[in-house]
Parts: C-alpha cells; sequence; structure tokens
C-alpha cells in the first residue's frame, strides 16, 4: 500500500478548528520561487505549480518504468504547500497580492535526493519539453509553530489567523518571522473542484517562547 504521509503523520496534516501547538520536523520538498499574484491567469505562481507537479508525478511512477530508484516505497503525492511573504511585512496583507513572494513545495519521502531530482528532470523534460531549472530540493526544519484548520475561502483567512494571534498571545509566544520561518499554508483541498465555502487549509505560522 502506498504510504499516505496525511494518513500516517496526522498531527502535521489533520489540525482541528482551534489553534493548537506543534513541533515540525526536518522534512524534505520538491520547491519552486517566485513573485506575484496567484489568482492571475498564467501567473509566474500557475506556471511552477505545472513543474512541481510534474516533477513529484515521474518520481512517484518511477515503480513502473527500467530506472530504479534507491530505497524508493510507492507514496501518494502529498499536498501542496506554500510559504508566502511580503517585503516590509509581518506575516501577509491579503489586500496587495500582488507584492507575495511565494516558495511552494510538496513533501517528498527522504529517498528523494539531488541525485533522484536530476533524474526526475531530465525525464519529465524529455516528455513535457518544459524547463525545469526552477525546480531545487528543500530541507526544512519548521521547528515550534502554531498551526490550525482553515475552512472556506482563502480570502477569509485574517479571522482565523486572529485567532491564532490570540492563541499565541495567551500561550506566552511570540510570532517568529524571519528569511527562514514564514507564513506557511497547506491546501488539502482542490480549488478547481471544491466550492469556496468547503475549502479545507492548515494554515501554520512560526512561534518562540517569549
Amino acid at each position: 500500500m502506498a504510504y499516505d504521509f496525511k494518513k500516517e503523520e496526522k498531527q502535521f496534516y489533520r489540525p482541528g478548528k482551534k489553534p493548537e501547538i506543534v513541533e515540525v520536523p526536518t522534512m524534505t520538498f520538491l520547491a519552486v520561487q517566485g513573485h506575484g499574484d496567484p489568482n492571475q491567469v498564467d501567473s509566474d505562481y500557475q506556471q511552477k505549480l505545472q513543474l512541481l507537479y510534474s516533477l513529484a508525478y515521474t518520481i512517484k511512477m518511477s515503480k513502473i518504468g527500467s530506472h530504479r530508484i534507491q530505497n524508493y516505497f510507492d507514496f501518494v503525492v502529498p499536498p501542496l504547500e506554500g510559504f508566502w511573504w511580503q517585503a516590509g511585512v509581518s506575516g501577509v496583507d491579503y489586500a496587495h497580492k500582488e507584492k507575495f513572494n511565494f516558495i511552494s513545495c510538496i513533501r517528498m519521502p527522504d529517498f528523494v535526493t539531488l541525485e533522484v531530482l536530476v533524474w526526475a528532470k531530465e525525464e519529465a523534460a524529455a516528455k513535457k519539453g518544459l524547463n525545469f531549472a526552477p525546480v531545487k530540493l528543500l530541507t526544512m526544519t519548521e521547528g515550534k509553530c502554531v498551526q490550525i484548520m482553515h475552512l472556506g475561502d482563502y480570502d477569509a483567512e485574517p479571522a482565523t489567523i486572529a485567532k491564532m494571534h490570540d492563541f499565541i498571545k495567551a500561550n506566552n509566544l511570540a510570532l517568529d518571522f524571519s528569511e527562514k520561518r514564514r507564513h506557511h499554508e497547506i491546501y488539502l483541498s482542490n480549488p478547481q473542484r471544491t466550492k469556496r465555502e468547503n475549502l479545507k487549509t492548515i494554515i501554520r505560522l512560526p512561534v518562540k517562547e517569549k
């Protein structure tokens, strides 16, 4: 049976509707970085997501080809994740999406190394005819965070984040944004197939002890 991160590591993918503290360990991702409003048609964001998914499925489906990846095991491709920030802003300003910077990523099993990424890029480029140079391998240890399950439209996130801020203050914590610690979202729903009021998004904020 294919390994499913969402089921096997529920503490990272199934938070409740109330804020909670979580300690996030080191994880490996396929990642792309970019800038601009993600909702614009044919945006930098949309184009780079295509690269991410192409490589993720190339690695997953290597099981049916002739190439053998060392220590490979079958897995369910995890949900899309995003780290977001804007210059000069602590957190995010939803009124100015055109100023967003992002790192979009898809978690990978630990057997995905730089060697595996190089092979996957060559394999996918031969089939898709795309330039996969923007995709990098990212290893990240998020550490202490506060997370919550946000239900509904992305534009309604500020109200949920306000609850997180109250929780952070009540638990003697402080936000800890930096170049390595960003506003983090995990998208459990496909916005093309899900009503906006039913979207499920994990929001995760980096924190530290006061």
